[in-house]
This record gives structure tokens, C-alpha cells and sequence, in this order.
């Protein structure tokens, strides 16, 4: 569900198609450990500053994320991957929670462009 409300919401906004395949995999990999890691229902956020994409997935987990320095057959692939892609990824820890962000440029800027976001909850 997730990576087609991300599918979606990129064309809707004009993102290039270069790009939309990385984004739904970074989308696919960051709700993939809210959901494995949490066992919890997921938000996912997505907003565009000029051409900078915020993805932002918000779970129930208290256990902030960690690279690993040996991946393996059970994870571990997921942030190194997200940043091979271009993603910079920032852990915000809140109450009852966090929120994991992977921000990346789409296109060159063109300008001051704000798309507004989409909230989507993931099961």
C-alpha cells in the first residue's frame, strides 16, 4: 500500500521518473522496519520542498535505528541502502515513538515549488 500511495503522489506532483523508482524503494525499506521492528501500524508522511522529498515514518518503536556493521540473512540492508540511493536519514525520537526521515533531491531547483504533504497510515 505504501509504495502505491508514494507511486501515486509522485506523479501526481510531477516527479521525474528517474527518480520514482529509488523513492518507493527508500518508502518500502523505511516502512518495512517500522512494521517488522514495531509489529505496530505505521504513518507515512511525504512532503516536497522545492526539489527535496521528505519521507517520514512515524512508528511506535522507541528503539532508534541502527546501521549495521555486518548485514545479514535476517536485515540490515535497509540504511545503507536508503543512502547508496541518496538518502540522508535522520532519526527524530518523540514520546511513545519516533519518526525516521530520508530527504533527497528529485530534480535540480526550480524554484520555491511546496507540494502538499500526504499522510497515509500503514498497516
Amino acid at each position: 500500500m505504501a509504495r502505491q500511495i508514494t507511486a501515486r503522489w509522485l506523479a501526481a506532483h510531477g516527479a521525474p521518473a528517474s527518480r520514482m523508482c529509488n523513492v518507493v524503494l527508500i518508502v518500502s525499506e523505511l516502512v518495512t522496519n517500522a512494521i517488522r521492528h514495531t509489529r505496530e501500524p505505521c504513518t507515512l508522511k511525504l512532503t516536497l520542498h522545492g526539489s527535496r522529498l521528505d519521507i517520514a515514518v512515524a512508528d511506535h518503536g522507541e528503539t532508534l535505528p541502527e546501521p549495521s556493521s555486518t548485514p545479514g540473512e535476517r536485515g540490515g540492508f535497509g540504511l545503507p541502502l536508503i543512502e547508496g540511493l541518496g538518502g540522508r536519514i535522520k532519526t527524530v525520537p518523540e514520546l511513545g515513538g519516533k519518526t525516521v526521515h530520508a530527504t533527497l533531491t528529485l530534480t535540480p531547483s526550480s524554484g520555491p515549488h511546496r507540494a502538499p504533504p500526504t499522510t497515509a497510515p500503514v498497516r
